[in-house]
């Protein structure tokens, strides 16, 4: 990654050195005893909530807190300091935090545009990161995100926090072990009741917010008062749509239970039908993957509540001998009959999947979400969402992905970044 915008650009600062030299300083992981250092960059919404989680861990501590939007740096900054005794710090810049060689950890919940670059860039400087999902904004960025991460031998964890519930795991295996039979099928969902995000009009930006650093390695477009703080996840340009905000967990679960990596087919159907607005990405989107011999179907509904199972979210895996259904944070089990024969149910949180992530950046082990597991999941929205914008079915390598006899298609493997900006391992 090269950056020109001021003192702090990445050229320019003693981490660049690091990535420009293809350098890993790696930190000694046996010291068991010692808090993990933390920076959390992006706390409009998911990012202070995953503050006040690692505040509370008594292994780790947050050192910085980290937004463009100075409102929600301070927000985040008193919420996280009623956890721990420690006060963080307060900056607007991420790259601040990889100048601190005190911080083991960079943990990543800006917008999708931000996780792979902002990834890259933490690796290079010897900081172990935590990333949302999903964890890129287009399929280049994925594979570079893995390369990064074996390059400088850090510890990447994606947020799918469904690979440490232990209920979850517990469903998981038995479809592995056979309680089911043998699967051949898995369908997830996503439902919402989502309002309109109406037409937007270009404004000045506000004064609480730096916009160009907002729009980062995205090439700039103007402010528009429809877009922050969340909406831009329906534009192209910044967001993956439902598919990749919320479809990604379903996703993750079907292709974990059903033991497969790359599709050799995808196609995609739905459109934007609810709203007449500024949103890009589909509010109805169902898409089917096939695996040679297994198949996933995606169903993904914005604007209406109800789902499969009478549920917004969940999975389900249908094999010879019966159905396994993932609801909440645990499952039901269902015999060829359609006959209940056992479920289990417990409470979700994320207190598990960022403890296997700190237990990780210790021993140097891959965590549950590890970097390329998030890319194989987040291969399967990006797939999605390429077969529906070029309106046909994708064919695919089966070894990695990739698009198959379509150049439209594989153009959109990759976006243009703003000069100076470019992701480079």
């Amino acid at each position: 990654m090269r950056g020109s915008i001021d003192r702090r650009t990445f050229l320019g600062t003693a981490a660049s050195a690091g990535v420009i030299a293809g350098v890993a300083r790696a930190k000694d992981n046996s010291r068991p005893n010692e808090k993990i250092v933390i920076g959390v960059m992006g706390v409009n919404g998911r990012g202070t909530a995953l503050a006040r989680g690692f505040a509370g861990h008594a292994g780790s501590e947050v050192a910085y807190i980290c937004d463009v939007d100075e409102r929600a740096v301070a927000k985040a900054a008193a919420a996280t300091t009623k956890i721990q005794q420690h006060k963080p710090k307060r900056v607007g810049d991420f790259r601040r935090i990889l100048d601190d060689k005190t911080v083991d950890v960079l943990v990543i919940a800006a917008p999708d545009h931000w996780h792979a670059p902002a990834t890259i860039l933490a690796c290079a400087a010897d900081k172990h990161v935590y990333v949302e999902k999903p964890c890129s904004h287009n399929p280049n960025e994925g594979e570079l995100m893995v390369a990064a991460s074996r390059k400088h031998k850090r510890v990447v964890q994606m947020g799918t926090q469904r690979r440490s519930w232990p209920a979850i795991v517990e469903g998981i295996k038995k479809v592995h072990d056979g309680e089911i039979g043998r699967v051949l099928y898995s369908r997830g969902w996503y439902n919402n009741r989502r309002g309109t995000i109406g037409r937007g009009k270009t404004t000045d930006v506000p004064a609480w917010l730096d916009y160009k650093l907002w729009q980062g390695p995205a090439p700039d477009v103007p402010f528009r008062d429809n877009v922050l703080h969340y909406n831009w996840h329906w534009f192209w340009h910044w967001g993956t749509g439902e598919m990749g905000n919320n479809g990604i967990h379903a996703l993750d679960l079907c292709r974990w239970g059903l033991g497969v990596d790359y599709p050799t087919r995808i196609s995609a159907g739905g459109g934007k039908y609810r709203y007449d607005d500024d949103q890009q990405t589909p509010d109805t989107h169902t898409v089917s993957y096939e695996f040679g011999g297994k198949t996933i179907q995606w169903e993904g509904l914005s604007w209406s509540p109800r789902g499969c199972e009478g549920e917004m979210f969940g999975a389900s895996f249908h094999g010879t001998e019966g159905t396994l259904v993932l609801l909440g944070a645990g499952y039901k089990i269902y015999d060829m009959r359609n006959k209940l024969k056992a479920e289990k149910s417990a409470a979700s949180g994320d207190a598990t999947h960022l403890a296997n992530f700190l237990e990780c950046v210790r021993s140097g082990e891959q965590p549950n979400a590890d970097i390329l597991t998030g890319h194989r999941t987040t291969l399967l929205c990006h797939l999605g969402n390429i077969s529906y914008r070029v309106g046909r079915t994708l064919n695919t390598n089966p070894k990695n992905g990739h698009i198959i006899g379509d150049d439209n298609a594989a153009a959109l493997w990759n976006r243009k970044y703003r000069k100076g900006w470019e992701p480079i391992v």
